[in-house]
Formats: structure tokens, sequence, C-alpha cells
């Protein structure tokens, strides 16, 4: 046999069996990576999204956050504990109460920290509450919303701070809630600047 003939079917053999090699290793599961040297060592397993995972005792992968764990997104910058903390009361009429008769500010009353409040105050508050907190803010004047009562009228003046902070949490008749725009610690500032309005 010509030596050249040999040569061409060693060739077409052994790319043949390279190629049915290659595709034995292929898989249908398109999940599977192929074949991988010592994969545990450099890429740990995964387990699809609520599937069942033997490290649990309910065999879910997702679990839920333990119980009376703070938020990641609530840890404050800068060390303060204060937009940390849960808040515990509920949006019900009763929760509305308990904050009434149990809650009070963590924040020492003082010029600077109603001075801050006073700027919360204008950039949040001052547009239906107006300046003074009179009720006549540039949205009431349109004359499209009903004025909120003044706050140093018979039916704020006297308003708990638990109260008004359980009101800006949650919101409260045409109030809707500024939780999502207010810190914790920025709504307790301007509770302390409401309070100064409500002396007037």
């Amino acid at each position: 046999m010509n030596k050249a003939l040999k040569y061409n079917i060693s060739l077409v053999t052994s790319a043949f069996v390279c190629i049915v090699v290659l595709m034995s290793s292929c898989s249908s599961d398109p999940n599977s990576p192929g074949v991988e040297y010592m994969p545990d060592m450099y890429r740990s397993p995964s387990y699809e999204t609520y599937s069942a995972n033997p490290v649990f005792k309910d065999s879910m992968t997702a679990q839920l956050p333990v119980a009376g764990t703070v938020g990641r997104g609530e840890w404050p910058e800068g060390g303060s504990t204060i937009n940390a903390l849960p808040y515990a009361y509920p949006n019900t009429l009763d929760g509305y109460i308990a904050a009434g008769e149990e809650l009070t500010s963590p924040l020492p009353t003082s010029a600077e920290t109603a001075a801050e409040g006073k700027i919360v105050y204008e950039k949040m508050c001052m547009h239906c509450h107006g300046a003074k907190g009179e009720g006549d803010g540039q949205l009431i004047e349109t004359g499209k919303y009903p004025p909120p009562p003044a706050y140093n009228g018979g039916a704020l003046k006297n308003l708990s701070e638990g109260k008004m902070f359980h009101t800006i949490t949650y919101g409260k008749g045409l109030m809707g809630s500024h939780a999502s725009q207010l810190t914790k610690e920025d709504r307790w500032k301007v509770i302390q600047y409401i309070q100064e309005l409500q002396q007037l």
C-alpha cells in the first residue's frame, strides 16, 4: 500500500476519532459546563433559585431573612443607629395611639436640630402646610385641595411627637406617607421644628 495513502487513512481516522471524542463529551443538559478538570476546586456548585437544596431543612435554596433582622438598605451611613431601628408600630388606629403614648424622639432638643428640621420642612412640607404651619401652602392656594389644620390650632397644637412621627411614616387623611422621602432621623428633625410652629 502506498505510504501517502496510509498517511491519509491514518489522518482521516485520527480526525474521526477526535470528532467522536469531542461529540461524546457534549451534553444535552444546558447547565452542564462540559468536561472540566477538578471543577470543585475553582467553582463551587450552584443551585437554581427555588430548587431543592440538601443544605436546608425545608430544602429550598431561597430562604427568608431571620425574624427581626434589619434590611441592609436601612442601615445608616455615618454610624447613626436611628435610621437602622425598625419601626414597631403598625399602620392602624391602635398603632397610632400607641405611638402617641410611647414613642419619643431619640434626638436631643437643640436649636441646631430644629434648624436642620426647618430645612427639611421647607423642602417637604411647606407646599401644603405653609411657611408657619397654618395650612396655607402654595398647593392649598390653588383651591384643588382642602387646607390641613394649623399646627397651632386646636386639632394639632398638643399633638404628641409620636403621633407626628407615625403620621409622617404612614400618612393620614389626605397626607401620604413620607417614609420613602425622609429618613427616620430627618422625620425627627422636622418634628422638632414643627413643635416650634405649634407654639406660635
